[in-house]
């Protein structure tokens, strides 16, 4: 039977909070047929979700994890056209990059945030020589005319005094100005938990803790879905098409279905590390030289602390344990060191990530280089693999995914995405819930209209208001909300993305495991012996961590 196409509404209001349960989800996966199966639960996999069952198809999503465990919540955090892919000649990737931007803050304006960027022009040392400051303002315009002006605002040329007013521990003695222009910003896990919320709104069975085990396939080779464990149960998912949206290890899942194929991806390593804002003072993002090194890095505020990034580097380790090194972290520090009149010292360090970005197109060159374009291919067995592309183009390439699978299917059905809110979008009024403040603000930001949820569990519970990890807004209701709704299983599946505590204070969310592993435990029934596990290994695993990022073990 069809599966009925649902109101483009249905995701943006609600009378209910959406409760994920995990049992039905389980006997729907083992019981039902689907058309597609997504294995991957990052942001591309998330989106094709969003764009397959939006366009009437029955849809399963299955992640080994978390979503958003990989990739998806361990990027820049930026939601960007990206200057760097004009200076590398890739005008149409910056133009649709743009696009995509402006319809992330129509679709999820709660979740994706206008943020200035500002490049201090220096005497030396800068990011670039300063007779290239005409060239590059004339970059700028170029990202203006590609589509930047639709945030609003176009780029401007500061004065000195202008410069420090949005940056007051510049270096000013080397400083002669400034440019400033306008992108946006994101919490990227909490961005791919709420796409795939929104797709299981729309009739899509999601879940995590779902480790597919072989890609099955019928007498001639054609693929009919996968194997998959969840929850100690064993059991086949069945499916018209199957796609692998599961970044760099998509080439392991390809091998599933085509022995012998050559592997596609390079994985390329990237982290951050977070100082309190109170040693920077930044007020935007700025982007500072490091010296000797071609890369720059970016200074980012978030609250009461600054994110600082990215490296770019080949990766060639394990795929399951990938962290910032003292090195990574010696090599950020001394580009904020250099930049800013500031001594950053690694006991600043208030938490770190490291991620892989699936890049594709070469074994050879920088990875500094590559294009951030995406390749979608279809195996012989059909299965269609994507992997590539950026945060930003997310939404496109779920598109363009559904596309091919529609071919696989024989099936017609346009996109319905480009004017689709996310889950707490629609309706959604930011300078009313800035102007709020306190913990309306904070909840507002952070589940838009859907806000309203999280507040009924305090009006049931004032204690729930509480905050949950010392020093920081996030609170027990949260916590609550996140096993009730958000398919939240671990301490780490909570501190680590449902909130972005574990990134933005390690060892303040270390105290508070064993808190936050007493309110699963009562949502989830888990008993004090797996409540105690939990909360050790959440424990073990943020001090190694700490210890490779500041003692330099190894990972």
């Amino acid at each position: 039977m069809p599966a009925r196409r649902p109101s483009r509404k249905a995701a943006a209001t609600r009378a209910r909070p959406l409760a994920l349960d995990r049992a039905s989800a389980l006997r729907r996966l083992a019981d039902e047929s689907f058309d597609l199966l997504v294995v991957g639960g990052g942001v591309t996999g998330a989106y094709t979700a969003l764009d397959a069952v939006s366009r009437g198809l029955r849809v399963a999503l299955v992640e080994k994890d978390d979503f958003a465990s990989g990739t998806s919540s361990k990027s820049s955090k930026m939601v960007h056209g990206g200057l760097r892919y004009i200076e590398q000649g890739n005008l149409g990737l910056v133009r649709h990059s743009l696009l995509e931007r402006q319809r992330f803050r129509k679709n999820a304006p709660h979740l994706v945030h206008r943020l200035p960027f500002l490049f201090p022009l220096l005497k030396r040392d800068g990011v670039f020589d300063p007779r290239l400051a005409k060239a590059f303002e004339g970059l700028l315009w170029t990202y203006d005319l590609l589509g930047g002006w639709r945030i609003g605002r176009l780029h401007q040329r500061l004065t000195v005094n202008e410069v420090l007013a949005h940056a007051p521990t510049l270096r000013a003695e080397q400083l002669t100005g400034g440019l400033l222009y306008f992108d946006s910003r994101a919490d990227d896990a909490r961005l791919t938990l709420t796409i795939v919320r929104t797709a299981a709104a729309l009739g899509a069975t999601v879940l995590n803790g779902t480790k597919v085990e072989n890609v099955t396939t019928d007498a001639s080779g054609r693929v009919t879905g996968a194997r998959v464990a969840a929850d100690g149960e064993e059991f086949d998912v069945r499916a018209a098409a199957v796609v692998n949206a599961t970044g760099v290890w998509s080439d392991a899942l390809d091998a599933m279905a085509e022995p012998g194929r050559d592997p596609q991806v390079r994985p390329a390593k990237g982290v951050h590390i977070v100082v309190p804002w109170s040693k920077l003072r930044i007020d935007c993002t700025v982007t500072v030289p490091i010296p000797g090194r071609a890369r720059r890095a970016t200074c980012t505020r978030w609250g009461d602390a600054v994110v600082l990034g990215t490296t770019d580097e080949d990766y060639r380790g394990s795929l399951e344990d990938v962290l910032c090194t003292k090195e990574e972290m010696d090599f950020l520090l001394e580009g904020a060191n250099t930049a800013f009149d500031v001594r950053l010292t690694p006991d600043d360090v208030l938490g770190s990530i490291a991620g892989l970005r699936p890049l594709v197109g070469g074994k050879e060159g920088a990875t500094l280089d590559m294009s951030r374009d995406h390749r979608i291919t279809v195996g012989r067995g059909g299965m269609v693999t994507v992997t590539g592309g950026k945060l930003t183009t997310s939404r496109h390439m779920g598109e363009l995914v559904v596309d091919e699978v529609m071919k696989v299917l024989g099936r017609k059905g346009r996109s319905r995405t480009v004017n689709l809110p996310l889950l707490g979008g629609a309706g959604y009024d930011a300078e009313a819930v800035a102007a709020s403040g306190g913990i309306a603000a904070h909840l507002g930001e952070r589940y838009g209209t859907e806000a309203r949820f999280v507040h009924d569990l305090i009006a049931e519970d004032a204690s729930l208001a509480e905050p949950v990890v010392p020093g920081m807004p996030y609170t027990r209701a949260e916590v609550v909300y996140a096993a009730r709704c958000e398919l939240a299983r671990s301490v780490d599946d909570v501190l680590s993305r449902r909130t972005r505590a574990r990134l933005f204070g390690r060892d303040a969310s270390a105290e508070a495991a064993q808190a936050v592993g007493e309110l699963l435990g009562a949502e989830l029934g888990l008993t004090p012996q797996q409540i105690d596990a939990q909360v050790a290994e959440y424990r073990a695993a943020v001090a190694h961590e700490k210890s490779v990022l500041l003692e330099g073990v190894s990972a």
